[in-house]
């Protein structure tokens, strides 16, 4: 990297027209490395360390927790923005169901408040963020979502667009200012380096002030491309939103934080601003025995907040504090189980992951397809033995279209009728790719066939560096995420994992976790989460990391504490043992997985425990719980024993 790059100052913005005041004047100075992102991206840049400053929604940076604002720049409104609005053909009060554009998580997150505050109780959906251009394309695209009862919470553009073609609008800012007296705040600059330099502070600041100077040539430039009218636009920069951070704008996003605190939506959050260290108010952050309690109780976490417990809190005391969550999730003492078999139909894959032992390249002599008539011995071994599922995954096979899972499924389901888990996030891109077709087509096809839920295998860390590292032709941690989120869409549920102990910093997992609570706070798609360490072999391409039982209970009961909107957790017997699997039960899990027939992947590595369904019932009962069988959507198939 030259010297020149090393010096820039990395900026991450929101690329929307109501920031652009804020950061066009950064857009031809050498000195700054400037990326404009959706909101959830510029989140991700800040969180991972690819920016040091980042203009973003202020729900992001509770969620990260260790974040410092800089003074006096923000997007907010002293009363309607006209941009966030709640559309509906019916009066509010009529509502049963809400779309969220979910582009703006901060807003969600307000709809939510603003709805409770007025005891409205609805449903809430999530609606795709529109890319039309035009009024009239925004109008097509909206319309269609607001019937009846049901209304939608609509963001940018579009929001300007339809102003006027639902009789009854509620603007989300003006609500606000309505309820509290105060400004809504809806984005930031934050950076997580509390020292951040004062001339860049100052940067950022003369931005502003020459951004402010831009707002009639960038309404026109914004209306002029998007058939939009410049007066609007141009009213909209100078009268709805608001460019300062002051006092009155510290105050509305106080009472956000606290507000969205009490009702569990983010966690508990300080405003903190960047200052030299002569000026800086010193920050005490809670005892640790106050944050364990916390929670215990199921409040909400920070990633700050969950990787200080991962790095302060005794192994007991973390396994205390979810076992308490355990109880208070499922009252009943009831650890489940689910009959199913594993069965991996290829080894032959194209990513060459640097952990795995099990896949062989295309062309390799070891590469193996499995036949139908091997298929069917394996499944009706299942059915014979009452089970209810496949978990089908494999590798990445360039030679098998989308045609060929399509009449395998169908086979499944007319030959055995057993539920089928099947193809991760990363196997549903593949096919995608392979066909060039969208990942939704891809799932809608395989879901018509006979796809019941999607495993969450491939997750590793869904943080891009550590993606890269160990295989750098994987997916993004979006782009398995967004698999996820089509699925759900769906109406498909899907169980999320993850895998550490190689490259992955203690922060980075708890990242992972905080991106799996994000997501099912969109969806709710999620039942259960599972992880499990590495299992290194001689002979794969990457050397362990931190592993081991003490670290996989830490890991486990963390899980349970971060997800607290996630029902259940997953002991992982296949790699720490049975005995270990027991123990999990008291630090978070409810659930001891899978009664193996056979596991190819893990054992691939040189682990190979197992244990049949009696084996798993008298460990259950034995750890001081009942057992009962289970589906994939985790309902109970016998009375708990």
């Amino acid at each position: 990297m030259s010297a020149e790059k090393q010096d820039q100052l990395r900026v991450a913005g929101v690329r929307y027209l109501n920031a652009r005041p804020l950061w066009e004047d950064l857009k031809s100075d050498p000195r700054i490395a400037l990326s404009l992102e959706i909101p959830r991206e510029v989140q991700r840049r800040l969180a991972e360390d690819e920016a040091d400053v980042a203009l973003m929604p202020v729900a992001g940076a509770a969620t990260l927790g260790d974040v410092f604002f800089v003074p006096n720049m923000a997007i907010a409104a002293r009363g309607p923005v006209q941009s966030v609005l709640l559309v509906s053909e019916v009066p509010l009060e009529k509502l049963e169901e809400v779309a969220l554009d979910l582009s703006s998580r901060t807003s969600v997150v307000l709809a939510k408040l603003l709805l409770a505050h007025r005891n409205i109780r609805v449903r809430f959906t999530d609606l795709d963020p529109t890319t039309a251009r035009t009024p009239q394309e925004m109008r097509e695209a909206v319309a269609p979502v607001v019937r009846g009862t049901r209304g939608a919470v609509i963001i940018g553009d579009p929001a300007l667009a339809i102003a006027d073609a639902f009789p009854y609008r509620l603007d989300l800012a003006e609500a606000w200012q309505e309820w509290k007296g105060l400004p809504f705040v809806f984005a930031a600059w934050c950076t997580r380096n509390p020292n951040f330099a004062a001339s860049d502070v100052a940067r950022l600041q003369a931005a502003k002030t020459a951004g402010l100077v831009l707002r009639d040539a960038l309404a026109e430039e914004h209306a002029a491309a998007h058939s939009l009218s410049p007066a609007i636009l141009g009213r909209y920069l100078h009268e709805s939103i608001r460019y300062d951070l002051g006092d009155a704008e510290v105050q509305g996003l106080t009472a956000f934080f606290d507000e969205a605190y009490r009702a569990g939506l983010l966690p508990k959050t300080e405003v903190r601003f960047t200052a030299p260290p002569e000026n800086r108010q010193p920050h005490l952050p809670p005892p640790l025995d106050t944050l364990l309690a916390r929670a215990a109780a199921g409040e909400r976490l920070s990633v700050a907040e969950g990787e200080r417990l991962l790095a302060e809190a005794s192994l007991f005391e973390l396994g205390l504090a979810a076992d308490e969550v355990r109880k208070r999730k499922h009252p009943h003492g009831v650890v489940t189980y689910i009959v199913d078999r594993n069965v991996n139909y290829t080894n032959v894959c194209t990513t060459s992951c640097r952990f795995c032992a099990f896949y062989r390249p295309v062309g390799h002599p070891e590469g193996y397809v499995l036949s139908r008539e091997v298929l069917g011995q394996k499944l009706q071994e299942v059915v014979d033995a009452v089970g209810v599922q496949i978990l089908l995954q494999g590798g990445l096979n360039p030679e098998l279209p989308l045609i060929w899972y399509e009449d395998l499924f169908r086979w499944m389901k007319a030959e055995y009728k057993l539920g089928l888990h099947a193809l991760s996030p990363e196997e549903i891109i593949h096919i995608s790719e392979l066909e060039n077709i969208s990942t939704a087509e891809v799932l809608e096809r395989l879901h018509a066939a006979g796809l019941d839920s999607v495993p969450g295998g491939g997750a590793e860390i869904l943080v891009d560096r550590v993606r890269r590292r160990i295989a750098k032709t994987k997916c993004s941690s979006e782009a398995w995420l967004g698999v996820m989120r089509t699925a759900h869409r769906m109406g498909l549920r899907s169980s999320a994992t993850m895998m550490y102990g190689t490259t992955e910093t203690a922060r980075e997992r708890v990242l992972h976790l905080a991106k799996i609570r994000d997501l099912q706070d969109e969806t709710g798609g999620f039942t259960a989460f599972f992880c499990w360490d590495f299992q290194y072999e001689n002979g794969v391409r990457i050397e362990p990391g931190d592993t081991g039982t003490h670290l996989y209970l830490r890991q486990q009961a963390l899980a349970r504490l971060m997800l607290d909107n996630v029902d259940h957790i997953g002991a992982s017997w296949v790699t720490q043992g049975p005995d270990v699997g027991q123990v999990a039960l008291r630090f978070g899990a409810d659930d001891f997985g899978s009664v193996m027939f056979e596991e190819n992947v893990v054992s691939s590595a040189g682990t190979t425990f197992g244990i049949n369904a009696a084996g798993m019932e008298t460990r259950i009962r034995e750890a001081g719980f009942k057992s009962a069988r289970r589906n994939v959507r985790y309902d109970w198939l016998t009375p708990p024993l």
